[in-house]
């Protein structure tokens, strides 16, 4: 298993990297509504939906990608522009995580109806493919700097956890994770914050305006970075519930080692509609 991981790993994550820095930004669209797609796919796994109903949940998840991506492409769609299907899917998932899915978890609720989920499932992916490509438009390293996060926050929480872990977080939701491992990924992605913002000082002004933009935030930025530790940890616990739900062990099998799509980007789906979110309500507070 082991290896069948590293294997993966190294073959995802040369393309993830040429994606994400050598793509233009439509071509990243086109790349991350792969992703969207797969990551629905799953979704419908979890919220166990069968024949007909999968079918169309995939079909109504196609159209509204479509949507999307034509807005993105041509600045509005139907009269609606991409600024405010941003602010809309943005707004509608800072209050899914922040107020519903604390309630959720710590009620336990088992999953509604498939197709209850299924919208569920929407508030989950949409927002974080708006934050993909809004995010990866602002830059490239901005989209990183934010993503990167989850990265440090599941790491420190994995290394704290396993040689201090004593108390488990939430047993009945995920019984490996401890109250240690949440304490050590919120110090961790503290030190990471420091040692970016160190590094970042060192980056050429003229040519790194997004660096400009981060660094002018001051301790705004630290405070994001410290809400968004928090709401990498409940992502990871809401995904691992509703497979807990469903029975399953992965999202898929479609990343060898690894599960599905979901397993990769559930801390994603919680922090980086966030990040959006903050990005554009700092850029509102400038004008």
């Amino acid at each position: 298993m082991l290896k069948t991981r590293i294997i993966t790993a190294l073959v995802i994550l040369p393309i993830l990297l040429v994606a994400l820095f050598a793509l233009p930004n439509l071509v990243w669209a086109l790349f991350t509504l792969g992703i969207v797609l797969a990551a629905t796919w799953e979704w419908s796994r979890l919220s166990q939906m069968t024949g007909a109903g999968a079918i169309g949940y995939q079909l109504l998840t196609a159209l509204a990608a479509a949507a999307v991506l034509l807005a993105y492409v041509n600045g509005s769609v139907g009269g609606i522009a991409f600024e405010q299907f941003k602010w809309v899917g943005f707004s509608l998932a800072a209050i899914f995580w922040l107020l519903v899915v604390p309630v959720w978890l710590g009620r336990t609720w088992k999953s509604p109806s498939p197709a209850l989920t299924g919208v569920v499932g929407w508030l989950v992916i949409f927002p974080t493919w708006l934050a993909f490509l809004s995010l990866h438009d602002l830059g490239p390293w901005v989209l990183l700097t934010f993503a990167a996060i989850v990265w440090v926050a599941d790491i420190a929480a994995y290394f704290v956890g396993r040689r201090f872990g004593t108390r488990k977080l939430a047993p009945a939701i995920s019984p490996g994770k401890t109250v240690q491992g949440a304490m050590g990924a919120i110090a961790g992605v503290a030190l990471y914050f420091f040692l970016w913002r160190y590094l970042s000082s060192f980056a050429p002004v003229e040519a790194n305006g997004w660096v400009r933009e981060l660094l002018s935030h001051g301790w705004m930025l630290f405070a994001a970075f410290f809400v968004l530790s928090f709401f990498s940890i409940l992502g990871d616990l809401f995904e691992s519930w509703m497979k807990r739900c469903a029975g399953m062990k992965d999202s898929s099998n479609l990343l060898p080692g690894h599960g599905g799509i979901l397993d990769r980007i559930d801390a994603l789906t919680s922090t980086l509609p966030l990040a959006g979110l903050y990005m554009m309500l700092m850029a509102a507070s400038k004008t």
